[in-house]
């Protein structure tokens, strides 16, 4: 049976201190015989606000976490699949997006949330994602890797019933 690790970590506004976090994380789980590492939500950073939040955002394509992670997964043999954000075109707000990177280190599937975290409780807290999160469109089927059949989904994704709904979810190979 194929072994996948979890990892996981208290991600800050620092993507260089993150990645070493990851890096570390990737080490372990290729020690201890894993065939794919699974990383949080927001591994690349989380910023104390939303504004820098968008600041912080770099396309993946030149992202020095993501840059990393993917060198990494390719000298480890190790495929990763890693929360990240990515700036959207009008620069306002920043897409929650799930990666995979294969042990090649190359991005072969990318997913955005879809279902965001908003709560506003009268006379209690308030929480809304959207206001600096771009919503997602579309589920990404599952995908075969050395762990089995892989499916991608957010956080707060599992909570909405419609990704349980047969009609809505690819059926399995």
């Amino acid at each position: 049976m194929a072994i996948a690790a979890v990892g996981q970590l208290c991600s800050t506004a620092s993507m260089s201190h993150n990645l070493t976090q990851c890096r570390v994380l990737m080490q372990k789980a290729v020690a201890a015989g894993a065939k794919a590492l699974f990383l949080p939500e927001a591994s690349d950073y989380i910023a104390p606000s939303t504004s820098e939040t968008i600041s912080l955002a770099q396309p993946a394509s030149s992202s020095p976490f993501v840059l990393g992670l993917q060198a990494s997964a390719k000298e480890h043999r190790l495929p990763v699949n890693v929360g990240i954000h990515e700036p959207v075109r009008d620069g306002k707000k920043v897409k929650n997006t799930l990666i995979w990177i294969d042990e090649c280190g190359e991005i072969k599937q990318r997913y955005q949330k879809l279902h965001l975290f908003d709560v506003d409780i009268s006379g209690g807290p308030v929480l809304k994602e959207s206001n600096g999160v771009e919503k997602g469109t579309e589920i990404v089927p599952p995908f075969q890797t050395a762990v089995g059949q892989v499916g991608m989904l957010i956080c707060f994704d599992v909570c909405p019933p419609y990704f349980m709904e047969p009609a809505l979810v690819p059926p399995l190979a």
